[in-house]
């Protein structure tokens, strides 16, 4: 073969390579809004992460499963698109969510135990919903796509806890009232009017149909919360296209 001929062909190769890695490395790369609340509803994180396959390190003091069900100590490779791997990447720069506690004692997959300082105790668990619903397989199981929004929750216990979904106007202006819905949806993503939620701003809590009248000065990030439910996002309110910092 002449030596063009091969040089055009090795070049062919490296290109079709090239692509190929691309291709794999788009695959496996998913930005996707995570949030995680801890212990006693704390909001530990609540932002975009990019994600790609990360190695984490199981745990011999994740027994949250049972006494004697802690990891081996040894490294596993968690897909990046997939709720746990969304998780694992943002604990590599989120500070409040390191170290993430796993253990690989179950032929049925990783368990969770724990993330930062929040360390499921008793009957206390990790609840992972994506999009407001409930996950059916474990979070290193559960796919992602670019988008999605993943929910972990340290919940005392089950039944899982309803989570709050705030609406609220993007823009609004100082002094002037403005409309908020809240809303509770359940493990099978049904949602309904919450009655009784306070909200950022507002006078008092939502009346049955969930709304309730906020009042702001300055622009504002504002969410819900009752009780033991999980507390909605934070929602930045804008006056005159002047945002909230942190939106």
């Amino acid at each position: 073969m002449p030596r063009t001929m091969q040089l055009r062909t090795a070049a062919a190769c490296a290109l079709v390579l090239c692509l190929a890695l691309a291709m794999t490395a788009s695959a496996s790369a998913t930005t996707a809004t995570l949030r995680v609340v801890g212990k006693g509803n704390v909001v530990l994180a609540e932002q975009s992460v990019k994600t790609a396959n990360v190695k984490v390190k199981t745990s011999p003091k994740a027994t949250c499963l049972g006494a004697g069900t802690g990891g081996s100590g040894k490294s596993v490779t968690v897909k990046g698109n997939t709720a746990l791997g969304l998780l694992a990447n943002g604990a590599k720069t989120i500070r409040r969510l390191a170290p993430i506690s796993l253990t690989d004692h179950f032929s049925f997959g990783l368990g969770l135990c724990g993330i930062g300082k929040s360390v499921a105790k008793g009957n206390a668990s990790w609840y992972l919903k994506i999009n407001h619903k409930g996950a059916t397989v474990g979070g290193e199981k559960a796919k992602i796509k670019a988008g999605d929004e993943v929910l972990w929750d340290l919940a005392p216990s089950y039944p899982y806890p309803e989570e709050l979904v705030l609406s609220a106007p993007q823009q609004a202006t100082a002094g002037v009232p403005f409309p908020v819905h809240v809303y509770a949806y359940n493990e099978k993503g049904q949602h309904k009017p919450m009655k009784g939620a306070t909200v950022t701003g507002a006078t008092g809590p939502t009346d049955a149909q969930g709304k309730v009248m906020v009042t702001l000065t300055k622009p504002t990030l504002i969410s819900a919360a009752i009780g033991d439910a999980i507390p909605s996002a934070q929602e930045p309110v804008c006056f005159a296209g002047k945002c909230p910092a942190g939106s």
